[in-house]
């Protein structure tokens, strides 16, 4: 007989049981269910990146769409009259594989370009000097800005859809989101086509502008920007405008520190990933209220 099993003949238990006979009292709301999944996680009746899959998982019933969309001003949109000869080396170096393609401004999204449907034109000169870009169309999906994320996530699952476009009250664009962006609220950070090269910690956008990793180390950071930020209490970049949030932010908070504009592009329910940095002018540093 198995030694798990009662005198009574009970099957033995699993580690769901286990996991609640430990405790003397089940949790009343959301609150207390995190403090007992923490505790159990500290007696180790589950791991720590369980209880983050399960933090993650609860956390998507608070955040909408908005919170995780990468912005309209960094999507990489292809137009519906280019020619692949211009539009490719920009798909290439994006390393995307969808792609929103709109007409006369990003507000008019006409539908959704997979990059492997361009892969014929290597080998059929006749289809690239024939290429019509409506041919190749998938239909989008646009979803409000305000749409639950973890309704979202059974939309994707159920259309197949991996983008989706997302609009603001007016119905003008004002991002997209991936599948890949609301799973990573779940299990944190992947590697995938949004993310800046690992080589790559500072890279400018455009004039003024750059984005940043927030594992960029503090050292580097001052000597890209000539800045003097100091590096005795963190080392990363992240660790310095996580404490002057003062909080997790979520992705769109900015902050001015320092003469510079902070502004998050990218982060998870654990950490900040990706900056957006300008550096102020001495005219905006001078308008700037007073420090506490």
């Amino acid at each position: 007989m198995n030694e798990e099993r009662s005198s009574r003949g009970q099957p033995p238990k699993n580690w769901l049981d286990k996991l609640l006979s430990a405790f003397s009292t089940e949790p009343k709301n959301r609150q207390e269910l995190l403090g007992f999944l923490k505790d159990a996680s500290e007696r180790q009746l589950i791991d720590y990146e369980a209880l983050t899959v399960i933090e993650g998982a609860l956390q998507l019933t608070d955040m909408q769409v908005g919170d995780v969309m990468i912005p309209r001003s960094h999507m990489v949109v292809v137009k519906i009259d280019q020619h692949p000869r211009d539009f490719l080396p920009l798909l290439i170096e994006s390393a995307h594989s969808r792609f929103p393609v709109i007409g006369e401004t990003a507000d008019e999204v006409l539908g959704i370009l997979l990059a492997k449907d361009l892969l014929p034109l290597i080998t059929d000169p006749e289809a690239l000097a024939n290429f019509d870009m409506r041919q190749l169309l998938r239909p989008a999906t646009f979803v409000p800005e305000y749409k639950r994320l973890y309704s979202m996530l059974r939309e994707f699952r159920a259309t197949h859809n991996h983008m989706a476009i997302v609009v603001d009250e007016y119905g003008g664009t004002a991002g997209l989101v991936t599948i890949e962006d609301v799973l990573e609220q779940i299990v944190g950070d992947i590697e995938d086509e949004h993310d800046v090269e690992e080589e790559a910690d500072i890279r400018q956008t455009e004039q003024g502008l750059f984005l940043v990793r927030a594992l960029t180390p503090i050292e580097d950071f001052n000597d890209f920007f000539s800045a003097d930020f100091s590096d005795e209490e963190f080392d990363t970049l992240g660790g310095i405008v996580m404490q002057k949030f003062g909080h997790l932010p979520r992705r769109g908070e900015a902050l001015v520190l320092a003469g510079f504009e902070f502004k998050v592009i990218n982060a998870d329910n654990r950490r900040i990933r990706l900056l957006q940095v300008r550096q102020l002018s001495a005219q905006e540093i001078a308008a700037l209220p007073p420090e506490d």
